[in-house]
């Protein structure tokens, strides 16, 4: 009987304290229960988030503060499975060349390229040997190349083992009424950071007294460039003169008197897709 008093009061004594902070190896807690040490947990760990109700979280989750005088809760991170050595869309992005100011008509003050008679490339030009690899934007500007400005833009390489791809579609159109039964030959090129990547001759066929047109689509790409920002551009060319006053359009239709087409059915798109073997990771807790 006296043991079992004596038990009596330990365990009544536990719980008079327990209303109070209890600390482990600390006579000073600061919460209700402050542990100075290891804790070991051999079963569920359960949390009362402010509902009522008690929860045990699923797997995989983790314990989340939600800051000052709130209940912390369950959360799911939902971080993709990286499998050694495979590639990845990193980067991913598409743009357009669309005058929205003028939208049905043919305008062509803000979209597009267009190349009168004058504006065709020097007859020295050898597109042989000047539309190479890793020629430069500048010097094929001075050799009338013109720059689709809103279709230059910028994309981000993470990795030193990468593959970009870009795609370039446009719509092109000569405004052939006179009955000139001339081929227009144009090229276009995709340069990244200001360097060929890309170039493709096309042609606008025979037809007299009829405006042709054609889609001319473009892919063009870059393996292992270095990390960081890059820059990619759109260039495009009039190759051959006609024997008649004919405007080549691109991106744009030929002339504002065109009527079979308007701005919106010829605007040019650009789209950049980056692939890549991550090897940078960003952390997923901060500390």
């Amino acid at each position: 009987m006296k043991k079992i008093y004596i038990i009596l009061n330990i365990f009544l004594g536990v719980l008079i304290y327990a209303q109070g902070n209890i600390g482990v190896k600390t006579v000073s807690p600061l919460a209700n229960l402050d542990i100075n040490g290891d804790l070991n947990i051999g079963k569920k760990i359960f949390l009362d988030n402010g509902s009522g109700v008690l929860r045990a979280g699923t797997n995989g989750q983790l314990l989340v503060s939600r800051g000052p005088n709130n209940p912390p809760t369950w959360k799911t991170l939902r971080i993709p499975e990286y499998l050694t050595n495979q590639f990845y869309l990193i980067f991913n992005d598409s743009y357009k060349d669309f005058d929205t100011a003028n939208p049905n008509d043919a305008q062509g003050t803000v979209q597009g390229l267009r190349f009168v008679d004058s504006q065709t490339v020097p007859t020295a030009f050898d597109p042989s040997t000047e539309l190479v690899v890793d020629a430069t934007l500048t010097n094929l500007q001075a050799r009338n190349f013109r720059v689709i400005s809103s279709l230059t833009k910028n994309f981000t390489v993470n990795s030193t083992i990468s593959s970009a791809y870009f795609m370039f579609e446009t719509v092109v159109q000569q405004n052939n009424g006179g009955g000139n039964a001339s081929d227009i030959k144009f090229a276009c090129g995709i340069f990244v950071d200001g360097l060929l990547k890309s170039a493709r001759i096309n042609m606008l066929p025979r037809s007299p007294n009829n405006s042709t047109f054609i889609t001319h689509t473009q892919i063009g790409g870059v393996e292992n460039i270095s990390p960081g920002t890059h820059s990619v551009s759109v260039g495009c060319a009039r190759l051959t003169n006609p024997l008649a006053n004919i405007t080549l359009g691109i991106g744009v239709p030929a002339t504002a008197a065109i009527t079979n087409l308007n701005n919106f059915m010829t605007q040019s798109s650009l789209k950049v897709d980056v692939y890549e073997i991550p090897q940078n990771f960003s952390p997923v807790i901060i500390p």
